[in-house]
Parts: structure tokens; sequence; C-alpha cells
């Protein structure tokens, strides 16, 4: 007996719903709050039915199988391309995609974010992989960058297997849900009823007609390797995924966040959307506009001011790590490579300053023994290498190349040897340095030299001569970089600083003005008094109209009140009277002291 895929109840009288027939691992959130994002779950036990879809309890979305009769593009609210940042995008996208027959669509609001969907649906059914590569080359040769948060492709370009098992492809939420509605030509709402979203999909269909011939030379174009992955690797890629898309949720995430994003575009990039896999500044690109795209990255990113720099070391550390792009070393699913053309294997950081280190050492050793000044003993060998700035642990891990028990003397000294001891291995060179990092990872010593440096520095014919060193300028410029973000720092400092001193103002004046208002003489009375101390707020924008009435209510705040009276009256003949404003002040504390006693 044979078992088919379970199927659900099909309402046969309601075309919306046939528009939609892949059910299997769907998608489905609960209604979120209205500043909030769906928390969207894959269901993959059982398909959508009809009936849920219409019950609404949930908000649902559905994937793309094999074959597919439309594709969708989302536009996000925040994008480059959305009509409020570029009215003619829309334009520039539908006229990227005519070649292939797509000339009209099907305009909705995705939801209450006010992000766009466009549904291009066409009669013959045609491959998803193939359709989603086609259009996805047609709108990136145009300029188009399709990536989450400014445009993505539904059917999305699936570019790699589990184990020969081929990704799902993404899922898109269903339109005319709970914020979704249907939108003229001119994008303004109009009747989203589902009969009216049925009526622009069948007129769009007919009006569409995806061209074989314009597909096929497409995909010849923009043939690319397909990448097998592992089970190992498909989980390891939904890790990063499941603590990427959350973004920021509070403070103190953008170091772990970034070094998420940076591992999963430096080993998966290429797997996921295909072409070399990144590096360099590419990589610090691809870095920054994920991390801008998150959610939370504005309301809770402290780094927004450096976060190119940031960017750019975590790059740096991950292109150093153990970590390597999928499929470029030996494992599992190893590209194919030419062995024999990649006979020349770049150095690490690690093994160029060992072989740099080496090269110090010898070239110092060569100097020594032309000037004749090589000591016999280990102890006198080792602290004439160290006057040269040589550490002592690397002096100790290459003893080989200078200590008298391992070390042996060159029959013919090298004349090159000779000419580099003499240009870069005496102590005026290695205390200045090219660079502002020291070739053997440690600060060199300024103050020993040696006896032989001045025969070495007389040969004019022997010493290298060229411009001074520019590492002063390097380092000035390091110094003014550091003083520019010191600056930027104290300033978002201050700016905090003075907004939380604004709020703790208004603050206050709510309060006092709540005190004003509560009919107790005892907070009138602190509200009086705050009234009076705010020399820049005139008192009629303070207190009430009545305010006299509290002499008559509350005998014990008649000198307070006489107090405001007169520095109103004050303020409104202007600041020419101000003597008489202090001494009406004056005259009305007497009164409330003689009064309080």
């Amino acid at each position: 007996m044979i078992l088919s895929k379970p199927q659900w109840v099909v309402e046969h009288d309601h075309p919306f719903l046939s528009l939609w027939p892949h059910r299997y691992d769907y998608i489905w959130a609960p209604h979120p709050a209205p500043d909030e994002k769906p928390k969207w779950q894959t269901e993959s036990r059982h398909p959508l039915s009809d009936r849920l879809i219409q019950q609404g309890a949930y908000l649902y979305g559905v994937r793309f199988d094999s074959q597919t009769s439309y594709c969708l593009l989302d536009i996000d609210a925040d994008s480059t391309y959305h009509p409020q940042h570029d009215p003619l995008a829309i334009s520039r996208l539908v006229a990227a995609l005519e070649p292939l027959g797509l000339v009209s669509y099907v305009v909705c609001t995705s939801s209450y974010s006010q992000g766009l969907h466009l549904y291009f649906p066409f009669e013959i059914a045609q491959n998803s992989w193939q359709l989603s590569k086609a259009v996805t080359t047609l709108l990136e040769n145009q300029g188009f960058k399709c990536q989450p948060g400014q445009l993505e492709v539904f059917p999305n370009s699936k570019l790699y297997v589990v184990e020969g098992t081929p990704n799902l492809f993404n899922a898109h939420r269903l339109p005319l849900q709970a914020g979704s509605y249907l939108l003229n030509d001119q994008l303004e709402p109009i009747n989203s009823s589902q009969p009216a979203f049925v009526q622009q999909w069948q007129w769009c269909r007919r009006r569409n007609s995806v061209d074989t011939a314009v597909l096929e030379q497409i995909l010849q174009q923009c043939r690319r390797q397909r990448h097998r992955v592992s089970h190992r690797a498909d989980k390891f890629l939904n890790d990063l995924n499941a603590e990427i898309e959350l973004g920021w949720t509070g403070k103190g995430q953008t170091n772990h966040l970034l070094g998420r994003i940076t591992m999963r575009a430096y080993v998966f990039h290429h797997v996921i959307h295909g072409g070399m896999p990144l590096s360099g500044d590419t990589l610090v690109a691809e870095i920054v506009a994920t991390a801008t795209s998150l959610p939370g990255y504005r309301e809770w990113c402290g780094h927004q001011y450096e976060i190119h720099q940031r960017a750019a070391e975590w790059a740096r550390c991950v292109e150093n790590s153990h970590y390597f792009p999928y499929g470029t070393q030996q494992g599992k699913y190893k590209a194919k490579k030419d062995l024999e053309n990649n006979t020349v294997v770049e150095k690490t950081w690690n093994q160029q300053r060992a072989q740099t280190a080496q090269e110090k050492i010898k070239s110092v050793v060569a100097d020594l023994l032309r000037c004749g000044q090589f000591p016999e003993t280990a102890t006198a060998r080792f602290q004439k290498l160290i006057s040269y700035g040589i550490g002592g642990g690397t002096l100790y891990k290459y003893k080989a190349l200078w200590h008298p028990d391992l070390w042996k003397a060159p029959q013919t000294p090298q004349s090159s040897i000779r000419e580099e001891a003499s240009a870069t291995a005496s102590p005026a060179t290695a205390s200045r340095p090219t660079s502002l990092l020291p070739v053997d990872g440690r600060n060199a010593l300024c103050d020993n030299a040696l006896s032989c440096a001045e025969n070495v520095a007389d040969q004019g014919g022997v010493r290298n001569e060229g411009p001074p060193p520019m590492w002063r300028g390097l380092l000035g410029a390091l110094k003014e970089r550091q003083a520019q973000q010191k600056s930027a720092s104290r300033s978002q400092k201050e700016t905090r600083s003075h907004s939380k001193a604004r709020q703790s103002i208004q603050n206050q004046a709510k309060q006092m003005a709540e005190y004003l208002r509560s009919q107790d003489p005892i907070l009138i009375g602190e509200g009086l008094k705050w009234s009076l101390c705010q020399a820049d707020i005139p008192l009629n924008h303070l207190l009430p109209e009545n305010f006299m009435d509290w002499s008559h209510l509350y005998p014990q705040l008649t000198p307070l009140v006489i107090q405001c009276q007169s520095l109103m009256r004050v303020q409104d003949q202007g600041p020419c009277l101000n003597q008489l404003s202090e001494t009406a002040l004056a005259h009305g504390s007497q009164m409330g002291e003689s009064s309080m006693a």
C-alpha cells in the first residue's frame, strides 16, 4: 500500500485560496502588538489548510514548490528602492524584467510596516529555481542589490543542497492579512477584498508570458556551481542565522553580533548568494550592510559612529583564524581545484613574522661577523643580539641561528647578506621601524648601540640612502584619528547629558504643575516656591488665573501669593523695573517671615 501525502479540505469555490497551491512547511505567527514584528515559526508536521487561513487566528505564509506560476518582489519600507526614497524604482524594476516577459503585477502592502509586495503571475508554470535565478540576474544587471532589507526575490535562488536534499525555498506571508491592502497605480489603498485581488491577478496573468528561450539564455550566461552542504555545515549556518536575524534587543550585543555576521559572510556568503568568497574590503562592506539592516541597530547599537572600523577589525580577525570559506579547503565537499596551477601558497601572518624574525637574526649575525665582534660565549652573544632590538623569546626560539653549540659559521658569506646587515641590522635602524608595528612583535630598544655601528655608517656606499622614515606621519595620523574618535564620543556623552537634563527639567515642571492643581496647601506652596525661582519663564505661563483665591482659601499661602503677584506685575511692565521687582520681593519675604512667625 502506497501512502500519499496528507491533504487538507479544499474549498473548491474559493479562487483566492487556489492561488497558493503549495501548503507544506508553511510559516505562522501570532498577531503581534502594533510596534512589534511577527515571530514566525515553521510548521512541517502537516500542510496549511484552507479553513485555517479563513479562520484568521494567526498570520500565515507559504513556500514554493519545484514549479511555480508566480514570482514575488519584496521591498521593505526602509529600502532604497521604496517609493518614499526613490519614486521611479518600481518602474525600473518592471523594465528590468520586461525581457523575460513579466510586464504586469499586483501590488499590495505587506503589513503595517508599509513594505510592498509585487506579485507577477503568469500562465505556464516554470521551474522555481530557474525563474528565481533569471529574475535575480536581470535585476542585478540593472544595478539592484537583491538582499534582505532592500529587495528580496521569491522564490529565492537556492545555491546549495544538504546531503542531496535541496534546501527549502524562503516563505512569504499571504496577502490581505492584517495590515495588507491592495494598491492602485498611484500606490494608494483601494478595495482590498479577496475577489478584487483575484480579478487583478487574472488580468496580470493574461498579460505576462515567460519567454522560455530568453530564460534559457539568461541561465546560460549566469551558470554557477551549486554547492552541496553537509548536515553539519547546514546546522552551523542555521545557528548563525538564528543569532543574527533577531538583531539587537538590548545593550552590549554589538561585539557578539558583528562576530556572527562576519563568520557567516566569510564562510557562507558565496554558498548563499553565489560568486566568489568575500575578503578584504568587500567582506567589510557586507558586514556593515548586514548589521545596519538588522532590527534594533539604531536603537541599541552603541558603536554606530565606528561601525566600519569594528567591521574591519572583525574581518581581519576571522580571516586570520582557523575558519575558511566553505568548499575551499580539504573537507567532505571540497571544491575541485587544479593543484598543479596553485603551487604558490600564501603564507599566514604568523609565518611571515617567523620568517622576518629569522632573517633579522641572520642579518645581525652577519653584521657582527663582518665587524669581528661576534662573541664566543652564549651569554655574550645573547646580550649582543638583544642590543639590536631582538627579543629574548625570539632568540631562544631560534637558537640554531646564533648559539655556539648549534650554530655553524658560514664558509663564504654572501654579499647580499653583508648589504642587508649594514642597511637593516644596525641599532639606529632597528630603533626606527618604518611600520607602526615592530617586525618582531615587541618594542625596540633604542638606548644601546654597537661599536661597529659608526664604521657601518661611515661607509656611505654600503648604507642605503633614502627619505626619512614615514612612521612619524603614520603615528600622527593615528593619533589624530584617535582624537577624533574621542571627540565624537565626548560629543555624544554631552548630548546625552543635555538631553537627560532637559528631561529632568520637564519632569520637574510636570510634577510642579500637578502640585499647583492638587488643592493641597503644602503641595501648592512647594509649587509657588518653585515658580518664583524660574527666572526665564513668566509666571502667567506657570500659574492659573485664579491663583489669587488661594490667599483666601489657604491663609498660610498669602505671603507667597503676594510675592507672585508682585513679580508678575513687574514682568508685565518690562525689564526696566528690575529694581522695583527686587524691592517687592524683599517686602514680600518680610511679610512671609512675619506671617510664619
